[in-house]
């Protein structure tokens, strides 16, 4: 069996050697001549896998280590017995700790204190829905929007124009679609941008044409008083540089590049390909998974909740080292800067997820602020 693989995913010698050989490319580079002879292949996001690359190939299993699948041609999968797997939620606890380390900068910056804002969450799948409940955990004011999964389930949810019209921050977590009743392709365009209240932040760490990139550089040059937060740009791996220059965070795309997320994600397409195959399981990511750097964080029982809060965030990750690695690569060069985003993506630092940290809360007192807190965002009591 041969397996054509995207030379970014993790732990591919642990989990798929023993089914064959395993020829390694960059992912934007894999192309017909890869796969031509290719039983399995396996990808992240920045390949685009549709007819044009496999028609007349032996691939019969598509996997990609990762939550979206706007990269994947489904319907040409169907129609040529092709069957596929995406990892959802795979990365979603790393996106989660993004947007927290962002909104403490922001606040930071903001001289605001994160409990009275209102957050719009727009999108409560597996990243959104995780947010969501970390938020509400924390005892913060949500709204969340999300028209499919409404129309599906009901519940308590609200329209796009009331997230615009009542939220201080907006969060968006949604895959992106180009047709349908809902299409989200340019879901927050220059009318929808122009209704931001006053002092609004903006976060968008799901997909970058989600955001009319151009519209949204015309209004923050504009409005000094709205804040943009950018992972995922239109145009990747170009990257807008003026519109980077205006946010206060801009990342490569990495909001969700933990090493738990993306070891996940390869564990998740491997369990797939198994139950594809239909043969047992022999690895477990537990016992691939290595032990976090930080073993416990010790708090005092007085110490103050939004100090706390942030301390406990920053000491697992903060975005701030993404954004200034980020911008010491930008470049007017198209060349240059292509290359120094997805070299930044392919020499990524290690970086674990707060969920599951240990937190021993000492002194006196029932410190109950601080229990809640760490509760809310994951953590381990101790």
């Amino acid at each position: 069996m041969l397996i054509v693989a995207d030379e970014n995913i993790p732990l591919l010698d642990d989990f798929f050697a023993g089914f064959g050989e395993i020829r390694r490319y960059p992912g934007r580079a894999i192309d017909r001549a890869c796969v031509q002879d290719a039983d399995v292949l396996l990808v992240r996001s920045v390949t685009q896998v549709d007819r044009a690359l496999l028609e007349g190939s032996s691939v019969r299993f598509v996997g990609t280590c990762t939550i979206g699948t706007d990269h994947l041609d489904l319907g040409y999968f169907a129609e040529a017995g092709i069957h596929w797997s995406s990892a959802p939620g795979c990365n979603a606890r790393g996106v989660v700790d993004y947007v927290l380390g962002s909104l403490l900068t922001l606040a930071e910056l903001d001289g605001v204190a994160l409990p009275e804002r209102t957050y719009g969450v727009v999108g409560a799948g597996e990243v959104g829905g995780r947010l969501v409940a970390v938020l509400r955990g924390l005892g913060w004011n949500v709204l969340v929007c999300d028209p499919p999964r409404q129309a599906r389930e009901g519940g308590d949810y609200v329209s796009l124009e009331q997230v615009l019209a009542q939220c201080d921050v907006i969060s968006l977590h949604t895959p992106l679609t180009r047709e349908g009743e809902q299409p989200t392709w340019h879901l927050l365009d220059a009318e929808r941008l122009a209704q931001l209240r006053p002092g609004a932040w903006l976060i968008n760490a799901s997909r970058g044409p989600v955001v009319d990139n151009q519209a949204l550089r015309g209004l923050l040059r504009q409005r000094d008083d709205v804040q943009a937060v950018l992972d995922v740009w239109e145009g990747e791996p170009q990257v807008d540089v003026a519109l980077a220059d205006l946010c206060v965070i801009a990342t490569p795309h990495i909001a969700g590049y933990s090493l738990d997320g993306k070891q996940r994600g390869t564990s998740q397409i491997y369990q797939a390909f198994c139950a594809w195959r239909g043969v047992p399981e022999q690895m477990q990511l537990a016992d691939l998974l290595p032990q976090p750097w930080l073993a416990q964080l010790d708090l005092r029982a007085e110490a103050n909740p939004a100090w706390a809060l942030a301390t406990v965030c920053r000491a697992v990750y903060d975005p701030r080292r993404d954004d200034a690695d980020f911008r010491r690569s930008l470049s007017s060069d198209p060349l240059v800067q292509r290359a120094a985003f997805d070299g930044l993506r392919k020499q990524y630092p290690v970086r674990r997820e707060i969920e599951g940290l240990a937190v021993r809360i000492g002194g006196e007192g029932e410190a109950p602020e601080l229990v809640q807190m760490v509760r809310a965002l994951g953590g381990v009591l101790v």
